[in-house]
């Protein structure tokens, strides 16, 4: 069968890519948050990037193994516990029935990915087998049953150095205040979730602006009235009325899954040139990493 769900945790959602091509009809991208950690976590098991897998924020699940199954864990640093023994972000390990797996918290970032040898079974809608709701207690997650060595890769960086710098290009509304949001820090609200982080600092817009709806992605940043900033993550809705000031640049975007309640944001800006740069170098690095490993991969 694979885990029984014994304690949801929080947000706890079965993610794949995402569902590309239905934005057209008001469909989200959705899918795994931070595609880094997705990615590299599936093939540290040998699966290839659209397998399925486990992502949770902030507190993880608790979960009893009901065959044997090859995993891991990765993304932000969770403290977690199989049958009372430590697992390390980034080292496979292996459970057999009966295990209790126990993740708890983080400290650093937010969000994790618990990825199996196979990926989880999910029905598939609109292309993808991401999950429409999040996990209940004591439903079962179906994988296939697998068994590998061990094996951690170190020099393996999860969470990026400069989490909390964004950088940004100039959106259509840029001239109205894109210049004051680079000059402060913001900070991330508790109101923030998959469809964007809520960041608290100046009001930059003193006037009312009534502004008709417009195409809007995942990395717009938007200014309301109430003087927050809204930055749009992978669940975001396709279109949104408020001025949108800059786009975080693609090489960026998995940095809003791991930005937690409380953290520092500091924007700063780029240029095409430059953008199209680090999102090549990262592309380059997340394909040399997967590479590895799975030519590695002795499962």
């Amino acid at each position: 069968m694979g885990f029984r769900v014994l304690r949801p945790g929080s947000c706890s959602l079965l993610v794949d890519p995402g569902r590309p091509g239905h934005r057209h009809r008001g469909v989200p991208l959705g899918g795994a948050a931070d595609r880094w950690s997705y990615v590299l976590g599936n093939a540290l098991v040998g699966n290839a990037s659209g397998a399925v897998a486990l992502e949770f924020a902030l507190a993880g699940p608790l979960l009893e193994a009901t065959e044997e199954h090859h995993c891991v864990l990765a993304g932000a640093h969770f403290h977690a516990v199989l049958s009372g023994k430590p697992v390390v972000v980034g080292r496979t390990f292996q459970v057999h029935s009966g295990d209790v797996l126990e993740i708890t918290v983080c400290e650093q970032g937010q969000r994790g990915y618990l990825c199996v040898h196979g990926g989880f079974e999910s029905p598939m809608v609109l292309d993808s087998r991401s999950a429409l709701e999040p996990l209940a207690e004591g439903v079962n997650l179906s994988c296939p049953v697998s068994a590998s060595r061990c094996r951690f890769v170190p020099d393996m960086r999860w969470l990026p150095a400069d989490l909390n710098r964004l950088r940004i290009l100039p959106g259509p509304h840029f001239p109205l205040a894109g210049e004051k949001l680079l000059q402060v820090p913001w900070r991330v609200t508790s109101a923030s979730n998959r469809m964007g982080l809520r960041l608290r600092g100046p009001n930059l817009l003193q006037t009312p602006l009534d502004l008709p709806s417009a195409p809007v992605c995942p990395g717009v940043v938007q200014a309301t009235q109430g003087g927050e900033i809204i930055v749009l993550g992978v669940d975001a809705q396709t279109i949104g009325g408020y001025p949108r000031l800059a786009h975080v640049i693609s090489a960026d975007l998995d940095k809003l899954a791991q930005l937690r309640p409380g953290d520092e944001v500091a924007f700063e800006l780029s240029d095409l040139a430059s953008a199209e740069a680090a999102s090549h170098q990262a592309r380059r690095e997340m394909n040399a990493w997967v590479q590895r490993l799975l030519t590695t991969w002795d499962g």
